[in-house]
């Protein structure tokens, strides 16, 4: 718990308190599993899966299955990044200081799509993100 908490806290440079809910539903979500199955989520939920998929904490993927008829049954999961969770838990996001304007920014990243997508899309992440 702890280390998911700082993992959050230091990728997403958010406070204590957010980073503690937001740890807290992962690990009630995951349990004692490396993974779940994509179904057992509500939309908000798959919402902060997604954001943190982009992050860096989780990644998706989906295994075929034969039923008794014949038909083929697709199953998508979410799957923890244990590696890149324990690199962000020690690791904080690196900040430059601008040192003429006294102002702080984060590394430009390289483009990805998500930042090609509109403000619009990106409201249900906000709300999301106040309630927690």
């Amino acid at each position: 718990m702890t280390i998911m908490t700082n993992a959050i806290k230091n990728r997403l440079d958010i406070s204590d308190i957010k980073a503690k809910k937001i740890a807290t539903f992962i690990m009630d979500a995951f349990g004692f599993e490396n993974r779940i199955i994509d179904n057992i989520l509500k939309p908000d939920e798959r919402q902060l899966f997604y954001m943190l998929e982009a992050e860096g904490f989780l990644t998706t993927g989906r295994e075929r299955s034969r039923l008794h008829d014949g038909r083929e049954w697709m199953t998508h999961y979410w799957q923890l990044q244990h590696t890149q969770i324990k690199h962000f838990a020690t690791h904080k996001k690196k900040i430059f200081i601008n040192q003429s304007a006294g102002t702080k920014k984060h590394p430009k990243k390289t483009p990805s799509i998500y930042s090609s997508l509109s403000e619009d899309l990106w409201l249900s992440r906000k709300i999301l993100n106040q309630h927690l």
